[in-house]
């Protein structure tokens, strides 16, 4: 497998324990191979929930930019839902699964066909 085979395998683990389903594993892997060589470096692979500029980019260049979604409300109760249900003590927070539970969240799937 390669690294990109096993950080996925890792992040449909972290869907499965923290969110308690099973992956899309093909969504997974589109929303995975989307966010390109960030998955591979150690600080932009994850998402910080406490920093509420970093919450604010997932909304911006995510939501709003990848998904194409009208800036409301609504998309940051989004993102602090699903930080909040990864686990706030959990440190690694990966941006995929981040990514992916909000694309599942908003029904968004189509943008990746």
């Amino acid at each position: 497998m390669s690294k990109r085979d096993d950080l996925i395998a890792k992040y449909a683990t972290d869907i499965k324990d923290k969110f308690g389903e099973s992956a899309d594993m093909d969504l997974l892997t589109k929303v995975t191979v989307g966010l390109g060589p960030a998955i591979y470096n150690i600080d932009a692979s994850k998402v910080s929930g406490g920093d509420q500029k970093e919450l604010e980019t997932v909304k911006k260049n995510y939501l709003i930019k990848k998904l194409g979604m009208a800036d409301s409300p609504e998309l940051m109760d989004a993102v602090k839902q699903v930080v909040e249900k990864y686990g706030s003590s959990n440190k690694n927070k990966h941006r995929a699964v981040v990514y992916y539970m909000l694309c599942k969240h908003f029904d968004k799937a189509s943008v990746y066909n």
